[in-house]
């Protein structure tokens, strides 16, 4: 016997304003690749091309969360009975591997490059990091409000936030370049990008997986529900414990609770409120399902493996 105990508010607008900030980032990212993956070329610089290459796979990673963005809208079905719920945090997960994988194939790049250095024509390379600066700094203030409340999001604003990091590193490379004729700094810059998108993309993939893999989230303290819910009138014990996070916005309690005396259903409802209340005002869990009992012969471990 179960309740969702969770507060009604619409997010559509908000929803439909998320998708049209993706839309447009795609739309520039689509821009930023072509000139820089031709200028990259045509100049000789490999920082120019691997800020390409990342553009590339940040046009990738902002389709996919725009999707996910859009499945997540959909509702919930009797062969999906959580709907696309889930969407949004596998998209972060496979944006957050894209941004390793990318990093280590820079780091094999940068190594061969430093090996055999190539004189590059720095002065496209330095207007191209300069529309790349512009065109993702737009990008990344478009994300940033919502990148603080939505795994997706984050995802698509990380890609975006080290581009134009990358964008930066590849403008001082360019000037330095243009000026001193250290050509060896293409590649430690390169290298610099990629070591700073394995650092970034890493909690994020950490996070994730968390979630996927029905983890506690780290800020729920199951011991301290136990006290709470032990202490309360009638209940004798709790056990068979599982919490989950199902996305940025639902955190999912179930529980087997024994009760002292063999009460009526009316008088578990009145429990049930109370732990309800209990459970979203002090830990913010928004989804509880509990199993009522009376001396019914079952496990009493917390933590039950089924």
């Amino acid at each position: 016997m179960g309740h969702s105990y969770t507060h009604n508010h619409s997010h559509n607008s908000h929803g439909d304003l998320k998708g049209r900030n993706l839309f447009i980032s795609i739309f520039l990212n689509i821009l930023i690749t072509l000139a820089q993956a031709i200028g990259g070329v045509v100049s000789g610089s490999l920082s120019l091309l691997s800020d390409a290459l990342h553009n590339f796979s940040d046009v990738i990673s902002l389709i996919i969360s725009y999707i996910a963005n859009r499945l997540s809208k959909k509702e919930a079905s009797l062969h999906r009975t959580f709907g696309y719920k889930r969407a949004e945090i596998l998209a972060a997960f496979i944006n957050a591997a894209t941004l390793i994988i990318v990093a280590l194939l820079l780091i094999i790049e940068a190594i061969e490059r430093f090996q055999n250095p190539q004189k590059i024509e720095s002065t496209i390379v330095i207007w191209l990091s300069l529309l790349g600066i512009i065109a993702n700094g737009f990008s990344v203030l478009l994300l940033k409000k919502d990148s603080n409340v939505n795994m997706n999001m984050r995802s698509a604003y990380l890609h975006l936030l080290t581009d134009m990091m990358a964008s930066v590193a590849v403008l001082i490379g360019g000037i330095l370049m243009m000026y001193y004729n250290i050509f060896w700094i293409d590649s430690l810059l390169t290298l610099a990008i990629a070591l700073y998108l394995i650092w970034m993309g890493y909690d994020l993939l950490k996070a994730s997986t968390k979630v996927l893999m029905l983890f506690t989230p780290d800020d729920i303290p199951v011991e301290d529900i136990i006290k709470e819910v032990n202490n309360l009138k009638g209940i004798k014990n709790v056990h068979h414990i599982h919490v989950w996070q199902l996305n940025e916005e639902e955190i999912h309690l179930e529980a087997h609770i024994d009760f002292n005396e063999d009460i009526r259903l009316s008088e578990f409802d009145k429990t049930l409120n109370t732990i309800e209340k209990l459970l979203l005002d002090k830990f913010e869990i928004n989804h509880v399902n509990i199993q009522p009992e009376f001396r019914k012969t079952d496990s009493k471990e917390v933590i039950v493996q089924d």
